[in-house]
């Protein structure tokens, strides 16, 4: 505590929100919509103390948030956030906030291979919370991949690339600066789960990659009650939408108000050895078909069929792989 702490004279107008989540066993519960909605945008406007930011999350992380509490928070992020053009769209929101530790970023030709196809893919994510990450901004540059500044440079890219990716702080700084609080916590907090739910641009299809399988009906109730009409959530590499071909991979689907699941079959056999230091040189050799990579090319197929039945390419999985690997056939190697 510091030497200069002032004592409180009257009741913090954010203390109630705490006192919701933290009042015992038998005196606390969760917030509803409106009350999530109404602390979290306090906090992205700094009208909570420090004090009572770092309280709520992990209450909130040891509650475990709610689909209700989920929802009521990407509110908030959406009315503060700087609006994109409403004539601006995607087809597919790709949030991307975790960065790669173990691989190396194969979802970037994904993203790639889904743009040359004619779909219009936007990512969003964070600046580097955690050491040893290769973050995706970072990543994207590396391989003259369109980064923009803005909403107009995102619109331009868009239009002329198929894709684009814009850093959270463009758009919404309070959040990127929540995000950063984690090697002073020591935890993640819902702002790691909340900010893959924003769909800034209000694409029809998002795809979320989720650190535990639990999550998946987590993410599913927040975006019924925000109205999301199609999303596909399952456990990614490292929390990146990318799938992990060493292991089977459930797809929890989203259509709707119809949930369904498709299980994606492992393609390597045993353990896949960590990297060490992910890099982008491996995909663009990859790509330019410089060199082969069993586990880049299984990484990249499976993360594009997935991709495909979040757009509704087809209902059926192995229709998408089909598509999936006739794209990778036809790419343009000169792109990357």
């Amino acid at each position: 505590m510091t030497t200069d702490f002032q004592i409180p004279r009257e009741e913090h107008p954010f203390a109630p929100y705490i006192r919701i989540l933290g009042k015992g066993k038998t005196g606390s519960r969760s917030l509803d919509r409106d009350e999530a909605r109404t602390a979290f945008t306090m906090l992205l406007r700094g009208e909570a103390d420090p004090m009572q930011v770092g309280a709520f999350l992990m209450l909130l992380r040891v509650k475990e948030e709610t689909g209700e509490e989920l929802a009521g928070f990407v509110d908030a992020c959406r009315a503060v956030m700087t609006a994109p053009p409403a004539s601006l769209n995607a087809d597919l929101d790709w949030p991307s906030y975790a960065g790669k530790r173990a691989q190396h970023p194969w979802f970037l030709l994904s993203v790639s291979l889904l743009a040359q196809a004619g779909y219009r893919v936007f990512l969003h994510g964070g600046d580097g919370h955690t050491q040893g990450r290769l973050y995706t901004e970072q990543a994207m540059r590396a391989l003259g991949l369109p980064v923009a500044d803005d909403w107009t440079q995102v619109a331009q890219q868009l239009d002329t690339h198929k894709l684009s990716y814009l850093p959270l702080r463009h758009f919404c700084a309070p959040l990127n600066q929540l995000m950063q609080l984690r090697p002073l916590l020591g935890l993640r907090s819902p702002v790691n789960t909340l900010t893959r739910m924003l769909n800034p641009l209000g694409a029809s299809a998002s795809i979320h990659s989720i650190f535990h399988p639990a999550y998946g009906a987590l993410h599913h109730a927040a975006d019924k009650l925000l109205g999301q009409p199609r999303s596909l959530v399952f456990k990614g590499d490292s929390g990146e939408v990318e799938i992990k071909p060493q292991a089977k991979t459930r797809l929890l689907l989203l259509d709707g108000e119809q949930e369904s699941e498709q299980l994606m079959a492992r393609t390597i056999e045993g353990k896949a050895p960590a990297v060490g230091h992910p890099t982008t040189a491996p995909l663009q050799a990859l790509w330019r078909g410089e060199s082969h990579d069993n586990y880049g090319l299984d990484a990249t197929l499976a993360t594009t069929a997935a991709a495909l039945l979040a757009l509704g390419y087809a209902d059926d999985l192995p229709a998408c792989e089909l598509r999936a690997r006739a794209l990778w056939d036809a790419r343009n190697k000169e792109q990357i």
